[in-house]
């Protein structure tokens, strides 16, 4: 029944500004025979037919007593009797039949009454999906709500895993305080493994936190979902008082704001059986009922075993997660939060970073990639070529022309080291340059150049030194450094003389 200025409006713009019954329906969010109705025309009211119902009318008499015999018999079984009967028309007519002359029968149901801390109701429900970077992720809500005070915990992940499942039921207990003495669940794979009949056979893992905190685990019976019909109604309360239209930026920001809800929307609602109190009035009465919690927390992060390759890197989830250079090639185990992904080797935590959501991602602790860098620095600098390269790197492109020139790449390496501990990096840069400058990229070259900038300078000739009289000098490395640091030191020395 709609209101006379509803009527009114109806019939102005139909008959006045001749818009369509559909344009009408559309624009004032009413149904097309609400239209039609408030037109009050025989134009507009005239009864349907339908033609198809006519071949079944011989069958009516017929289907109906075999639907009172069997009231759950298939239209496609009926429509296989009355076919052999003579019937010619389609399925789909007789399915419209079936369904109107179908009896309707609906159980009947007691109300639910729970003393306090006695039950909960627990299931998940799924929000859609998100995209983060190149992901797209499931979001999914786990709650649990108290039977008697429908206080509620809410918790939403990025997936239904059973880590998850039992985290949700470690913060849900936390948040209560306590836990009650039954939680109801549906036969969800996480709590059902297998079940004939009254015989059940539950996850391992359920059983572990049912023992730590002394709850017994209760499934509905199969199909009864009407058996939780509490939790049904507060996963529709957080659809439409929470989730819809609201905007989050992060899983841990998406949380907090379901958190502030539940304290000052969910729980502030009257309590069903008594308008005058609020839930959260209810749930400090029934907190002294719920069973005390245990003194330790039961461990509820995933453990996955890994070995690691030849990079500094494992991955999980399609994500790289950085490891120390030490830890290579070993057997590892990865404890995955929605927060943390924390990397062991044994009991010892070796890596700690960041859960990342996104795909294809390269998550790096810096300290690992320079302790990396200077493991490979050492190794190179332990090679005679190597600490040639460190020391002078302009020498990789002298004796690439000497390679090209036929000569002997290890003699001209040895000579190119002789020289560098005679003269020093500095004056050893500085003669390579010039002779690749002039063209002449010989050792031999520099190994004069360097001469004839000794004898300029009158400096007695280099002598070698006699391992036989000196062998603890045969191992000896000395590191060069640039002469502007000497220069740095004399002049902070003449600084503390004017002083």
């Amino acid at each position: 029944m709609i209101a006379v200025d509803i009527i009114a409006k109806i019939r102005h713009l139909f008959f006045a500004e001749h818009w369509t019954i559909g344009t009408i329906a559309t624009q004032l969010h009413l149904h097309r025979d609400t239209v039609r109705a408030a037109l009050e025309t025989d134009r507009f009211n005239r009864p349907k037919q339908d033609r198809a119902q006519r071949k079944t009318d011989p069958y009516v008499e017929f289907i109906q007593q075999t639907l009172k015999q069997y009231p759950r018999l298939r239209s496609t079984r009926i429509f296989q009797m009355i076919r052999v009967r003579g019937y010619e028309g389609g399925s789909s007519q007789l399915r419209r039949l079936v369904a109107q002359l179908r009896p309707v029968v609906r159980e009947p149901f007691l109300q639910l009454r729970t003393f306090p801390g006695e039950q909960a109701q627990a299931d998940w429900a799924h929000f859609g999906e998100v995209q983060i970077g190149q992901a797209r992720r499931r979001l999914s809500c786990f709650v649990i709500t108290l039977s008697y005070s429908r206080a509620l915990a809410l918790s939403f992940f990025f997936d239904q895993t059973l880590e998850n499942f039992l985290r949700a039921h470690v913060e849900a207990f936390n948040q209560f305080h306590g836990c009650s003495r039954v939680v109801l669940y549906d036969n969800m794979r996480s709590v059902v493994l297998a079940r004939r009949g009254d015989e059940i056979q539950f996850h391992p893992r359920l059983l572990e936190l049912a023992a730590h905190y002394h709850f017994a685990p209760r499934p509905c019976r199969p199909a009864r979902g009407n058996e939780k019909g509490r939790v049904e109604r507060v996963i529709r309360f957080i659809r439409d008082s929470f989730f819809a239209a609201r905007p989050f930026t992060t899983l841990e920001d998406f949380n907090r704001q379901a958190l502030i809800w539940r304290d000052e929307i969910a729980h502030q609602r009257p309590w069903p059986q008594d308008d005058s109190r609020k839930v959260e009035e209810v749930l400090r009465e029934e907190q002294p009922r719920l069973l005390p919690l245990p003194a330790n927390t039961f461990e509820s992060d995933r453990l996955v075993p890994i070995h690691s390759g030849k990079t500094i890197y494992v991955r999980f989830d399609l994500n790289d997660y950085s490891i120390p250079p030490t830890a290579v090639g070993r057997p590892l185990n990865l404890v995955v939060s929605p927060l943390w992904i924390r990397i062991l080797d044994g009991a010892v935590e070796i890596a700690r970073h960041r859960r990342c959501w996104d795909r294809h991602q390269v998550i790096e602790d810096p300290a690992h990639r320079q302790a990396l860098l200077d493991e490979k620095r050492h190794a190179l600098s332990s090679s005679p070529s190597g600490r040639l390269c460190l020391a002078v790197p302009e020498s990789e492109t002298l004796l690439d022309e000497a390679f090209r020139r036929g000569e002997s790449i290890g003699r001209s390496t040895t000579q190119l080291l002789q020289l560098l501990d005679d003269y020093g990096a500095e004056e050893l840069r500085s003669a390579i340059l010039l002779v690749l400058e002039r063209g002449t990229p010989r050792v031999s070259s520099v190994a004069y150049i360097l001469n004839q900038r000794r004898r300029s300078k009158q400096l007695r000739a280099l002598r070698p030194v006699e391992l036989n009289r000196r062998p603890d000098l045969a191992d000896l490395r000395v590191q060069p450094h640039k002469p502007d640091i000497y220069d740095e030191l004399s002049e902070n020395d003449d600084d503390d003389d004017n002083d």
